[in-house]
């Protein structure tokens, strides 16, 4: 007998033991492990880890792939939810406009007290604070409201390579 023989009988070993097998193939199989010592040995091997696994269920809930789709799904929701939405990210680049050009207008206005504090001209106040201050904030200002979008695209490339 081939080996191809041996395994086709094996397969229907699998299905006897797992009760998938029609009368027909059970007579088949019956009548081939009656003179088969191969087989034989297979049906041994496999009656004994069936034992050994003591009762042992494969069986599963119908619902449990439900459930865990759910429980995968709650997380992501709970940070899609918790991801700021365009009104809020407005109201917020609202807010640094406001914030920078208050902060601007003060640093403009106190340029004269700081000149005359460090005994410099006024000239050379006002330009480190656009050089250090003005210009920073304009950038991240320009800058700000990108983010979402940034943001947004870093999801959805993740998302591709998941």
């Amino acid at each position: 007998m081939n080996i191809d023989h041996h395994e086709s009988f094996q397969h229907l070993i699998d299905e006897s033991l797992a009760g998938a097998i029609s009368a027909e193939r059970e007579q088949s199989l019956r009548e081939h492990l009656g003179t088969c010592a191969p087989c034989q040995e297979y049906l041994s091997a496999s009656n004994r880890v069936i034992a050994g696994l003591g009762g042992f269920s494969f069986e599963v809930d119908p619902t449990l792939n439900a459930r865990v789709l759910a429980s995968l799904r709650r997380p992501a929701q709970r940070v899609q939810s918790a991801q700021p939405r365009h009104r809020r990210w407005a109201l917020i680049s609202v807010a640094a406009v406001v914030l920078t050009t208050g902060g601007s207008f003060v640093d403009l206005q106190f340029g004269r007290l700081i000149a005359s504090v460090f005994d410099i001209q006024r000239m050379q106040v006002q330009q480190g604070l656009l050089a250090f201050w003005i210009l920073p904030s304009l950038c991240v200002l320009l800058l700000f409201p990108l983010l979402p979008l940034l943001s947004k695209a870093g999801t959805h490339r993740e998302e591709r390579t998941l």
